[in-house]
């Protein structure tokens, strides 16, 4: 049985996937800044740290094996005005969205060069298709997240190892919500299902859905892209 690590995975689009990825057989562990006490394979771990990301995969290894899927799911949203965004701001955004899948990335892949076969999925988001005011810290984050994961594919291929990147679009999550709340959609989510084709908001599961066959083995021949799952909001 595989092992996987999903970060961010306490709740939201991590915890679905992480769930999906149990009743697919995987053994799955998560790093998240609040993991919930009852669940053993649930590890606290900052991934802007990579001392704390490598102290929680070793724990990992010892307890379930080597690693060879990774969801990086673990992400921090931001809304100001770029002329008043402060570089402190545009930096942690920059280090939690970009630098955590770079440090969890370096981290696993020591095992999936080992066992000659991996999967990584990065959970980006469809405003890089199209752009987002207020948030301009966290698209260019996420546009990252994609290109790296295009440069990851090309080098990793040859490994056995897949690289790809899943872009949500409106996925009702507490952090949509609470977005929602303080009035940061230009909208009600109500309102945006009406603009959206498929007349519905997002939920985790389809994010996991999309993960799970991404990681599947018959996936192998699909590398270097970037899956919307935005209900036809983006295409």
């Amino acid at each position: 049985m595989k092992t996987a690590v999903v970060t961010g995975g306490a709740s939201g689009i991590g915890r679905g996937i992480a769930e999906r990825l149990r009743s697919d057989g995987f053994h799955v562990a998560t790093l998240d800044l609040n993991p919930p006490a009852e669940d053993d394979l649930a590890f606290r771990a900052d991934v802007t740290d990579p001392e704390q990301v490598a102290a929680a995969v070793d724990a990992i290894r010892g307890r379930i094996g080597p690693v060879t899927v990774l969801v990086n799911s673990a992400g921090l949203d931001g809304f100001k005005r770029f002329r008043n965004l402060s570089f402190a701001e545009w930096q942690r955004v920059i280090e939690v969205n970009l630098h955590g899948v770079f440090h969890a990335a370096q981290t696993v892949l020591p095992d999936m060069f080992d066992a000659g076969w991996g999967r990584i999925v990065n959970i980006s988001s469809s405003s890089t298709h199209s752009g987002q005011p207020f948030m301009a810290h966290y698209v260019a984050a996420k546009s990252a997240v994609n290109g790296l994961t295009k440069a990851l594919a090309l080098e990793l291929g040859p490994s056995g190892i897949t690289v790809n990147a899943v872009t949500p679009g409106f996925i009702d999550t507490p952090m949509l919500r609470k977005s929602e709340e303080a009035g940061r959609l230009g909208g009600t989510v109500d309102e945006h299902i009406a603009r959206t084709p498929v007349r519905r908001v997002g939920t985790p599961a389809d994010l996991a859905a999309t993960c799970s066959f991404l990681i599947a083995e018959e996936a192998g021949y699909i590398t270097g892209q970037i899956i919307g799952v935005n209900g036809g909001r983006n295409t």
